[in-house]
């Protein structure tokens, strides 16, 4: 396993205090951050000076959101040098999400309130992937405001790294055995339980699913079981796919498809980073993270179309697909989480092109059984500018994945809504649980304000904020 650098410590530096309320030592020396927004530039409310509007125009500086430049002698009469940014006084991450690599290296303060959030921009726009290539440069350090949560900014900064390298990381070396070491290191930090069942040892507890897809591959696949909590709280189940890299298996991706597919593990990453969140928060629930990891690769031994699966629910899955993997993969790790009926259950994948389709790339296709669910889970991806989209269930649908020769296919014929269909094969091994299901891209293609090109942990902070307000900290 890969030692993961806490981002929260590279781009932050926390806020003390004197006894009189007077700035500590670590902002001393320290350069002031002013925020300003461009109806305040056009009014005049920072009572520039002449040579101070001037030195700002010689910038071009328009106070558009996340725009900066260097003020000589600073604002409200400080005689300290100082930057002025943009912002338009909003809960997003545009104005703060990408001073992390634009500033000059140092340590920053600001004079004006922000949001957790924004502060949160601030961090996520500093990640960057350096296992393979010195960094060129640290980022600015911002010091956290003591009036900001920060324990919960930096907890969930550490939590998005830490998906976001997983997903980074290539196939080579993020093997099924690679997860697993990842989650074992995860329950040793929070005092976890850690159990993995290898190759043929799934097949003894009826996942015969997940065997045949990572069958043909040389590191064999496995179940990733981590239990943390009191089991008299509400149990909460995790599940992410883990297909470390997806070749198609016989039905062979076209270079196109295949090339960024050591993201296919994105569900599993994902999952790993909330559940390191729900533990060093310490929510009150019994958490359960549950991944099924597998290479999807070809061998004289790999699973063909045609075959028929014997799957942990006892349901039978006849092979139109061996592309359509994830959802294999996750029906018993789905059934599994099913059996002591828990409070809630969210699963994350990398499933269907389809998805991507209809929502595009940046948000996060959502299917769920649960009107109250589906509602408050979108609210709180808005309030999180971390959004996802409902997408329906459609019963109707239903005939696309039934089999002439078993219980059901695992793959569609039609071309036609095929995130919905894989949605429904899901929910076939879903019992009696409230469940969210989230078909993601896990990948920014484009660099934003607190989101650089790369792997990317979608809808890690949805879920996190539905959970912290549906099982609020207990306070002793």
């Amino acid at each position: 396993m890969v030692e993961h650098p806490a981002l929260s410590d590279l781009c932050f530096t926390p806020q003390t205090r004197g006894e009189n309320g007077e700035p500590g030592k670590s902002e001393q020396g320290t350069t002031p951050i002013h925020l300003i927004s461009q109806a305040e530039l056009q009014d005049g409310l920072h009572d520039l000076g002449q040579d101070q509007q001037t030195w700002l125009k010689r910038q071009s500086f328009s106070a558009t959101p996340g725009q900066w430049a260097w003020l000589d002698g600073g604002l409200n009469g400080r005689s300290a040098p100082s930057i002025v940014v943009g912002t338009d006084h909003q809960e997003n991450f545009l104005t703060l999400g990408s001073l992390a690599h634009n500033l000059p290296e140092g340590d920053y303060h600001l004079e004006s309130h922000v949001t957790d959030l924004q502060l949160l921009g601030w961090a996520l726009g500093a990640y960057r992937f350096n296992r393979y290539k010195a960094a060129s440069r640290l980022p600015a350090r911002l010091v956290i405001p003591d009036v900001n949560q920060q324990s919960t900014i930096r907890h969930m900064a550490d939590a998005v790294a830490l998906s976001r390298d997983l997903i980074n990381t290539p196939a080579a070396d993020m093997t099924p055995d690679h997860l697993a070491a990842e989650a074992q290191a995860l329950a040793e930090e929070f005092d976890a339980q850690c159990h993995i069942t290898r190759a043929e040892a799934l097949l003894d507890i009826d996942c015969g699913a997940i065997h045949a897809v990572g069958r043909a591959a040389t590191t064999p696949p496995c179940l990733i079981d981590l239990t943390w909590g009191d089991p008299a709280h509400p149990e909460i189940v995790l599940v992410g796919k883990g297909i470390t890299f997806d070749s198609g298996g016989l039905n062979l991706k076209p270079a196109s498809g295949i090339r960024w597919m050591k993201k296919d593990m994105g569900g599993a990453a994902i999952a790993l980073g909330l559940a390191g969140l729900v533990m060093s928060e310490a929510l009150p629930v019994h958490l359960r993270l549950l991944i099924p990891a597998a290479e999807n690769a070809i061998a004289g031994n790999a699973f063909r179309p045609g075959d028929v699966l014997h799957t942990h629910k006892g349901l039978t899955v006849e092979i139109d697909n061996t592309d359509a993997e994830g959802r294999l993969v996750l029906c018993d790790a789905l059934s599994i989480a099913c059996e002591r009926q828990p409070a809630a259950l969210f699963d994350f994948a990398t499933l269907t092109g389809s998805a991507r389709s209809a929502v595009g790339t940046e948000l996060a296709a959502m299917f769920c059984n649960n009107d109250t669910m589906a509602q408050a889970l979108y609210e709180h991806g808005q309030s999180q500018a971390d959004p996802v989209w409902r997408m329906p269930l459609h019963p109707g649908y239903e005939y696309m994945i039934d089999s002439n020769v078993a219980d059901m296919v695992n793959s569609a014929a039609s071309p036609y809504a095929g995130s919905i269909t894989a949605a429904l094969f899901l929910q076939r091994f879903v019992k009696d649980t409230q469940w969210a299901h989230f078909d993601l891209m896990a990948f920014n293609n484009r660099a934003r304000p607190g989101h650089p090109e790369g792997g990317e942990a979608m809808a890690l902070r949805t879920v996190f904020a539905y959970l912290a307000k549906r099982f609020p900290q207990c306070i002793t």
